[in-house]
């Protein structure tokens, strides 16, 4: 009797996953780029700061600043405020992103909240880098299309808001932190960030509480060391 011919490797859940991520991500990509050309950027400025900068929530922020009067400057300021979180995603995934110097820079302009919960939600390294790399990429191709779209047609598409793209944001954000919060670590972290975000909005500039909020990371990370340090019998005195 001939032996059975062995399955090929079946295509990992994060790569469906990644380029769903990455095709919702793109109708944000859309809306940025029709707020964009409405606050005075051209088409080709649109697209430029989706291709380089990269982090929707700072370019959301910028040009809401300019469509209201603001000037660069504060517009630059709040943009690199909210990015400043991709400093600290970086710092999570560096055991998942090695290789060269170009390989690292690379992975460096995809560090995003979307490949950073893909990445972190998983659960053998193998997965989490290439989960990381499939968001990565899914995401940066969509949003450049959207943007590239709502630039070129943002009158045809009317006001962005009555979409309710408003909502989808944070909802997108619930559905990414969903899969941390099954761990108690994950659940302390997500209560004091919260937590702390809500005390820092009247004392704040808007932007500032997300960011401040990442404390709650170290509030877990202190609680879980005071109970490994209880747990742990070498700590014990004896006899």
């Amino acid at each position: 009797m001939a032996a059975d011919t062995p399955h090929p490797r079946s295509r990992p859940r994060y790569v469906r996953d990644g380029i769903v991520l990455g095709a919702a991500v793109g109708l944000f990509g859309v809306t940025f780029g029709v707020l964009a050309t409405s606050a005075g950027l051209s088409v080709a400025q649109a697209c430029v700061m989706s291709l380089l900068v990269f982090t929707g929530a700072s370019q959301f922020a910028a040009v809401g600043i300019l469509a209201s009067g603001g000037s660069p400057a504060s517009a630059l300021a709040s943009a690199l405020l909210l990015a400043s979180r991709n400093g600290i995603y970086g710092l999570a995934l560096h055991r998942q992103l090695r290789g060269r110097l170009l390989r690292r820079l690379g992975a460096a302009h995809l560090i995003i909240d979307e490949s950073t919960a893909m990445a972190l939600g998983q659960d053998d390294a193998a997965d989490a880098e290439g989960a990381f790399w499939v968001a990565g990429l899914s995401v940066f191709v969509f949003w450049n299309l959207g943007t590239l779209a709502g630039a070129m047609g943002g009158n045809a598409l009317g006001d962005p808001e009555a979409w309710g793209l408003d909502a989808a944001f944070p909802a997108g954000f619930i559905v990414l932190a969903a899969p941390h919060v099954r761990s108690i670590d994950g659940r302390i972290a997500a209560i004091a960030g919260a937590i702390i975000a809500l005390a820092a909005v009247p004392l704040l500039p808007a932007g500032a509480p997300i960011v401040v909020a990442s404390a709650g990371a170290g509030v877990a990370l202190l609680l879980r060391a005071r109970r490994t340090r209880s747990d742990d019998p070498a700590g014990e005195e004896g006899p």
